[in-house]
């Protein structure tokens, strides 16, 4: 069985992560798969919004495969094959929005999978964590460097630094995630949400993405410049002129 499934819906690709036996855990295989699925899905350009799931009931993603750890020939390996398909970095630069449904478990690089998503939706029984530091190394999926950027520096050090998992509720109140709900109520939720996104300009989509992710690494007086140029961008377009 693939361990990424891919099913479009209109201009929607419902991407779900598939090894439920193992709370969808990330392995290489499902690493890869994930990267020729995004290649897929950018090529495409009636796909104008992913929305990324797990299967089974148990877990979103309960992070990465500890079962493959140690199995690359040499550390110089495992970092150079890392290096060359970087999935968290594709995530994080991706063209088009990506919304996570999350239930369950999300935990470790399953939910830095989540962060770096546009959007986070979760059901009530949905679990956010970061545990690494529980097992004697860091987030290495970008969690250090999103999460404090979403919920700020505060709830970030706690929640790493504990190790302990927080539920929906809590993830709503710090702005983690930006809707919780009923289990049954999740997958149609995010499909009204990408719905919405599908049928806004393509170009102001990109645009406003562009403004809000760029902007935050850079000084007010730099962001106010960057929004103007987009904002000609965005009228040139308008005008046939892009």
């Amino acid at each position: 069985m693939p361990t990424v499934l891919y099913e479009p819906d209109g201009a929607i690709a419902n991407l779900t992560l598939n090894r439920p036996e193992v709370l969808n855990a990330l392995n290489l295989e499902m690493r890869d798969e994930l990267w020729y699925a995004l290649d897929a899905i950018e090529a495409d350009d009636e796909m104008r919004v992913i929305v990324l799931r797990g299967a089974g009931e148990r877990a979103f993603s309960a992070g990465a495969d500890l079962t493959e750890f140690g199995t690359s020939p040499s550390y110089d390996d495992a970092r150079r094959a890392r290096l060359g398909r970087d999935l968290w970095g594709r995530l994080q630069h991706y063209p088009k929005p990506l919304i996570a449904a999350v239930h369950g478990w999300a935990l470790g690089a399953g939910c830095e999978m989540s962060l770096l998503c546009d959007l986070r939706l979760a059901s009530d029984g949905a679990r956010f964590g970061l545990p690494e530091t529980s097992l004697g190394y860091l987030p290495t999926a970008g969690g250090s460097q999103t999460l404090p950027r979403i919920v700020g520096p505060g709830r970030a050090l706690d929640m790493v630094l504990s190790a302990e998992p927080i539920d929906a509720a809590h993830a709503l109140e710090c702005g983690l995630v930006h809707w919780t709900g009923p289990r049954p109520d999740l997958d149609a939720t995010a499909a009204a949400w990408a719905r919405h996104l599908a049928a806004l300009d393509p170009t102001l989509l990109h645009l406003t993405r562009r403004s809000l992710r760029e902007g935050m690494e850079l000084s007010l007086a730099d962001g106010l410049k960057l929004e103007a140029r987009l904002r000609s961008l965005l009228v040139a377009s308008k005008q046939g002129s892009v």
